[in-house]
């Protein structure tokens, strides 16, 4: 089992770097392709999880090889969410296509930097050229510490850039994304390493240039780090840059207070219409109206200057008509609750 994993991630990391060759269809419109899965510790969640073959297998501690059937696509993004009520979190390791299927490998650490097992969500998904007309905006890096990049989109075919500005900051430029501003839309990062790390939004503004994000990353013991990441931008359109489908997704952005309402968006009611109350120190409870079509995945993503994070303490579930996550939990790096901005994405397959 040991070197089967060993085999599996030497793989991975290789295709990752580039050293295997993957050719994108040529008439590849975006997404390409698209998976999620929501694991609850024990078995894969229909209502999380797309396609419904998904398969998840431990090994060693804290390590997860997610298979998405017939999902391989070039290159693309990772995002995962630890859902657990200890403080935990989860990172990518590393993806890419084998055969037909894309494998995903996930690591989770709770706080200090263990590796620990814990139910989570995680999602794929990669785009590219020709871009699909949307009615809004989509992009998205796979960026290496130094600002090269792995992989990137922007519907509106401009090319994104990444900066280093200092240890563990970057800035990431996603040009040709014009919003009225100044800050629109939401975001999701998450650190790509085989040691911990995370990664989220310290600021970003929003105008008629298009996005500037500052990315920060920190390692176990809060400090800044340099690391490989991945950077998601959606303004109201969903997490995947798809039109329909998916017609059904929501955002909200927690300053906090809530943001403005540029940053609170639900395709179904609009702007502004999604909710938020404190449900105790580091525990918020969310609420997307008539968002409850499966299957879908949320993911969460801390925001601020410090070296705070946020997961969900148990998994969504849904009051139909409505999405609810119960709850956003946010931590110090030490694991002690605290009230920390964060942003959360919903976005269902159809």
């Amino acid at each position: 089992m040991t070197r089967m994993w060993a085999r599996g991630a030497t793989l991975l990391m290789a295709l990752a770097a580039g050293a295997v060759a993957w050719t994108a269809p040529a008439s590849a419109a975006m997404p390409d392709k698209f998976a999620f899965v929501l694991w609850n510790g024990s078995a894969t969640v229909p209502t999380g999880t797309t396609p419904s073959a998904t398969t998840v297998v431990t090994g060693p501690p804290g390590r997860y090889r997610i298979t998405f059937p017939g999902a391989a696509a070039a290159r693309g993004v990772v995002h995962t969410t630890a859902i657990n009520t200890v403080p935990h979190w989860c990172q990518a390791n590393s993806w890419g296509p084998v055969g037909s299927d894309e494998v995903v490998y996930v690591d989770c650490y709770k706080a200090g930097g263990t590796p620990d097992f814990t139910p989570f969500t995680a999602f794929f998904e990669s785009s590219s050229p020709p871009n699909a007309a949307i009615s809004g905006h989509f992009g998205y890096v796979d960026a290496q510490p130094t600002g090269a990049l792995v992989s990137q989109f922007n519907s509106a075919g401009a090319v994104n850039s990444v900066s280093p500005m200092a240890v563990g900051v970057w800035a990431v430029k996603m040009p040709g994304l014009a919003t009225p501003g100044p800050i629109d839309g939401s975001l999701q990062a998450t650190a790509v390493a085989t040691t911990p790390a995370r990664c989220k939004v310290l600021k970003w503004s929003s105008g008629a240039s298009g996005q500037l994000v500052y990315v920060g990353c920190f390692d176990a013991t809060g400090a800044p780090v340099n690391t490989r990441f991945t950077l998601t931008y959606q303004y109201q359109t969903s997490l995947y840059g798809a039109k329909i489908p998916p017609k059904y997704f929501g955002y909200l952005w927690y300053a906090p207070p809530l943001g403005p309402v540029s940053t609170n968006f639900n395709s179904v009611t609009g702007p502004g219409t999604n909710g938020l109350a404190s449900a105790g120190i580091g525990l918020f409870l969310l609420k997307f109206p008539n968002l409850a079509v499966t299957p879908d995945t949320v993911q969460v993503t801390a925001a601020g200057s410090n070296s705070d994070f946020c997961t969900m303490n148990t998994p969504w579930f849904h009051f139909p008509p409505d999405t609810v996550v119960r709850d956003v939990n946010c931590f110090t790096n030490a694991g002690t609750p605290v009230d920390t901005g964060f942003l959360v994405s919903v976005n269902s397959q159809f």
